[in-house]
């Protein structure tokens, strides 16, 4: 049974950075794209990034493209998410994801295993 348990999260001020982390276990990647979602109180869940386990390929949303960078550690099976730049608009209950390459990873249906998230908050 595929886990992901996220961790990194926490209170910061405006202008800092965060790195995120998320541990993966119980399975073998290689077929995988894994994925961070963020959502904010009342506002639905959006996909910040996503990245192929094997090669690397990876998508950013336009809204953070400039601040956010995604990567996996493909020896720890950790993938990372790292924030800079933070605002006030990026709090957010974060949460990794992964699922099957093969599906479209723009589609939050594609990601069959989510970890429980870690609550970023920035404060202005």
């Amino acid at each position: 049974q595929v886990q992901l348990v996220e961790s990194g999260g926490g209170l910061v001020q405006a202008g800092g950075s965060l790195t995120l982390s998320c541990a993966a276990s119980g399975g073998s990647f290689s077929t995988y794209v894994m994925a961070w979602f963020r959502q904010a109180p009342g506002k639905e869940r959006e996909l910040i990034a996503s990245i192929t386990w094997s090669a690397g390929i990876t998508s950013v949303a336009d809204s953070v493209k400039e601040r956010f960078t995604i990567s996996r550690d493909s020896a720890k099976n950790t993938l990372y998410l790292q924030m800079s730049s933070l605002k006030p608009e990026d709090t957010a209950v974060y949460y990794c994801a992964a699922g099957s390459r093969y599906w479209d990873p723009r589609r939050a249906a594609t990601y069959a295993y989510w970890g429980q998230g870690t609550q970023v908050t920035v404060s202005s």
